[in-house]
């Protein structure tokens, strides 16, 4: 179905606005926006929706705008459901979702209480107050969704303006892994009007067996940002849960919300039932008239470094835009990369100016302190990740500064619109190239930005560990019937191709294990009864599930707490010595970054430098220290890929020599010295250089594929370098070149025809060569470990405990030599494979690469580096250096070969 815009007259407003709507809207000067009103219309239709509209257009206001006009025109006495407040029959379960008769409910009824001010959040959490009278709860009607907490809450804050200002008797809350227990039971016995939560929460609530009762009123879902959720395992889960609610409330109508998509009618098919795989899709609407951005590249007055990754370079000209706005964003791409230039920037402070840091590992009352005082214009600048990517309305950012590449257009966008958000003013960004390959990544970046060009990938096929630990929920909640949930699950667009085989493949995994894993009863988790329905064995099941549900699986966390220093005193890890228990907590730190430490050495962390003290159990114990050189945790997450699309642009630079016009000085006076000394790469061309250095021979080749691929590429190429007996010895890559090198002269053997190049990337290395490294790696292992994770075979937490990082190895790493032996095409095999062939290994754009240039290779035979060749140089015998902090020792590393590439 192509995009459309619902065309309104100008008499149309008043017709589908109530009146005191319309006078809101005239009281702040505004008009409804044509999408506003289109989203209202479809919703009157009883239709679902796409919105697409860029950041500033409203889209929030318009995906709730329904919902408010719906509530604020019944009363909410008139709106409470039958009696569904018990949670079970005499008989122990009550099936189908059938309303309970008053005599067996096990809840009380919400009963009106004091309120205790306006829009109090009350204990019972049935009463809200209007400032004129107290009503009772009348079920959820609407469900947000958002792929962050800090937006959910953003969400809120921003909905308290309108219900306030329009008197409007309208409940609404949150409901997070921030939110307490006790609120988040009281959700479930007292909903309100209105509930914005996360993928995961929703899966708990689905899992509860009074999800039929919860849900029976709900009209419906608006999913924000859903191109950041379809895209992953979240969205995965997200489907599955929606295709749960379809089933528990039929009248339920989605909402999509999305500022960047390049397939908008895939999209629009997440959004409404799939049924006889007919691919149905909802209403698409599209918002136009937004300002185009204002995007530039720092062309720095500094000299620009070969490679590396943190620009610190240019940190005095990125304070001096600090300085020059009123507020400023300024992403990076990894945690770590924040905690260091937030370091940088606090010490070059001399102005005072207030400026925080912002990241998913900090603890929730340092993040919440960050937001509030950006919503309330207190802070000059914010150094942050990808936490603060999506959606969250700072209306007084003025400039975004992005360090280092994008690698994505979409993501690029979505970062600018954080800036200025009023949809006829232009946002400002500007980009800060870390080093000179990041400069052409930058500036096809904002090219693409200038065409509107989107590059979010295609909608995913579901995973099957993600569909193990969706059965297990459904398990843990009412029991089900294996025929029934599969034509559920052939709803959700993910799964709507999925084979019945497959189905029951995962249902017997969840029930016994597997074949291979049938003996060993802790993997039996859900058994039928007389009746044929599944249902979990045990309670310890179901507790299990519940602290173990979603996707995102994260390197083990240890809690950071700030207490006094005792002084140096004691040697050993794990002693806490005269150290108290208390103290401030910081945020949480993964295992491992902990684990390369002892006493007494420092780190960044929370934007203070801290000096480690002692480990307690989960307890990392810090202090406050002074130290220059202190270590940046690194953590695993974080890192972006360089999507195809932009690659693909870089590529098309390279080749055109009339576009190095428009780059940087250092930059083109860069290329044209590797085009006199060697070759440029063409756009369907790789350049492969052999070169001697010191006592080794070296191959380097640039496909531009990102990472991931070339990763897969090197492991690929040292196994036919073994064989041709060219003795590699090791490999390394990065986003846009691949470095080998070993004892064997490749410059000679490929002169006297011993080494064909050809041959060597010919694609059918994806063949046997694949299966074989594949099965000597660790990497099947880690991809392994995940999907066992998710599926739920290995549970991370229990009741007061936590698996540790070796035991949740041992236990996944003997379970996946026992599969490979005994089942090789287990369910979780097969699901791991996907996930290696898709993400870690790239698979599919590493076979678009090896086909691009079949018969397209050209040699270079030097005498020594090539200038294009030191940035992926200069990564071998680099060691995972915390934060990447190692510029200061890549700067002195990289001076010499670049007097040995340009001698």
């Amino acid at each position: 179905m192509p995009p459309r815009i619902l065309n309104l007259s100008p008499a149309e407003p008043d017709a589908l606005l109530p009146d005191r709507f319309v006078k809101w809207f005239a009281g702040r000067g505004w008009s409804p926006r044509e999408h506003q009103l289109a989203l209202l219309a479809k919703a009157r239709a009883d239709a679902s929706a796409l919105l697409i509209a860029p950041t500033g257009a409203g889209k929030t206001l318009a995906g709730f705008l329904p919902t408010l006009v719906e509530l604020s025109a019944t009363p909410r006495a008139s709106l409470l459901p039958p009696p569904l407040w018990g949670r079970s029959t005499p008989e122990g379960r009550r099936e189908g979702g059938v309303p309970l008769a008053p005599n067996d409910t096990a809840y009380p009824p919400p009963q009106p209480s004091p309120a205790r001010g306006e829009g109090a959040d009350t204990a019972s959490g049935g009463v809200i107050s209007t400032g004129r009278s107290l009503q009772r709860s009348r079920g959820l009607h609407t469900l947000y969704i958002s792929p962050l907490k800090a937006l959910a809450v953003d969400i809120a804050r921003n909905l308290e303006t309108p219900i306030a200002e329009m008197d409007l008797p309208i409940k609404v809350e949150t409901r997070t892994g921030d939110t307490p227990v006790s609120r988040r039971q009281r959700q479930r016995r007292y909903p309100p009007d209105i509930l914005l939560t996360t993928p995961e929460q929703l899966a708990l609530l689905l899992s509860s067996d009074d999800a039929p009762f919860l849900f029976s009123q709900l009209r419906r879902i608006v999913l924000d940002e859903l191109h950041a959720l379809v895209t992953s395992k979240r969205g995965d889960l997200l489907s599955l849960g929606l295709a749960r609610l379809w089933r528990l409330a039929p009248q339920l109508r989605a909402i999509g919300l999305s500022a960047t998509v390049a397939e908008p009618e895939s999209l629009a098919r997440f959004l409404v039932p799939q049924r006889d795989r007919q691919g149905e899709a909802a209403n698409i609407v599209v918002a136009g008239g937004a300002a185009a951005p204002i995007v530039e590249m720092l062309d720095t007055r500094e000299r620009l470094p070969w490679a590396g990754h943190s620009a610190r370079h240019a940190l005095n000209e990125v304070y001096d835009l600090i300085k020059a706005n009123k507020t400023t964003l300024v992403f990076v791409n990894t945690r770590s990369q924040a905690e260091m230039l937030f370091q940088d920037l606090w010490r070059m402070n001399d102005d005072g100016l207030a400026i925080a840091l912002h990241h998913g590992s900090l603890d929730v009352a340092q993040r919440r302190k960050v937001e509030d005082a950006m919503a309330a214009g207190r802070l000059r600048g914010v150094v942050c990740t990808s936490s603060l990517d999506l959606g969250v309305d700072w209306g007084d950012v003025d400039l975004v500064i992005n360090i280092g590449a994008p690698k994505g257009a979409s993501r690029l966008m979505q970062r600018i619109g954080r800036a200025n958000h009023r949809i006829d003013e232009a946002s400002r960004a500007v980009l800060v190239p870390a080093n000179r390959f990041e400069v052409l990544e930058c500036a096809v970046a904002i090219d693409a930005v200038a065409e509107n060009a989107q590059d979010t990938p295609p909608l995913r096929s579901g995973a099957l560990d993600v569909l193990a630990q969706h059965v297990l929920g459904c398990a843990c909640g009412e029991p089900f019937l294996s025929d029934e949930l599969y034509e559920e699950v052939l709803t959700a667009a993910p799964y709507s191709d999925l084979a019945r085989t497959d189905f029951d493949d995962v249902v017997d995994f969840v029930a016994s294990g597997g074949y291979a894993l049938k003996t060993y009863e802790r993997f039996a988790r859900i058994k039928q009864d007389k009746a044929g329905r599944w249902r979990v064995t045990n309670p310890r099941v179901r507790q299990s599930y519940r602290l173990n549900v979603g996707t995102i699986v994260e390197e083990s966390m240890l809690k950071v707490r700030l207490v006094r220093s005792r002084g140096g005193q004691g040697n050993s890890k794990g002693s806490t010595g005269a150290l108290g228990r208390g103290g401030r907590m910081l945020g949480e730190i993964e295992e491992y970054f902990i684990e390369g430490l002892v006493v007494g050495d420092t780190f960044v962390f929370g934007g203070e430098v801290v000096r480690y003290e002692a480990l307690a159990e989960d307890q990392v114990y810090v202090s406050r220290a002074n130290d220059k050189d202190a270590k940046v945790p690194s953590y695993m997450g974080g890192k972006f890929p360089l999507s195809t699309y932009l690659a693909e642009r870089v590529r098309n630079l390279l080749a055109d020599r009339r576009a190095w016009t428009a780059l940087p000085d250092q930059v083109r006076d860069w290329l044209s010295l590797q085009a006199r000394l060697s070759r440029v790469p063409g756009a369907r061309e790789l350049v492969v250089e052999t070169f001697p250095r010191a006592d080794k021979h070296y191959l380097v080749c640039y496909p531009f594929e990102g990472r991931l691929a070339h990763q897969t590429l090197g492991m690929l190429l040292t196994r036919r370098l073994e064989r041709a007996r060219a003795r590699p010895l090791g490999f390394v890559a990065n986003e846009y070149a691949l470095a080998v090198w070993g004892l064997g002269d490749m410059s000679f053997m490929i002169r006297q025809n011993k080494l064909d190049l050809n041959a060597l990337f010919d694609p059918d290395m994806l063949g046997d060569d694949l299966e074989a490294w594949l099965a000597e790696s660790a990497l099947m292992k880690r991809t392994f470990r995940t999907c066992a994770i998710i599926s739920g075979l290995i549970a991370r937490r229990f009741t007061g405990e936590e698996k540790t990082r070796r035991q949740v190895l041992f236990s996944t790493d003997l379970i996946y030599d026992v599969l490979r032996k005994h089942q090789p095409d287990h369910v979780l095999l097969r699901a791991a494979r996907a996930d290696a062939a898709t993400g870690l290994l790239d698979i599919r754009r590493l076979s678009d690469m090896l086909l691009r240039i079949k018969g397209r290779i050209t040699h270079r035979e030097l005498d020594r580096i090539s200038p294009l060749a030191v940035p992926v140089m200069l990564e071998i015998g680099r060691e995972a250096v915390y934060g990447e902090a190692s510029d200061e020792l890549l700067a002195e590393a990289a001076e010499e070969l670049v007097k040995e590439a340009m001698s």
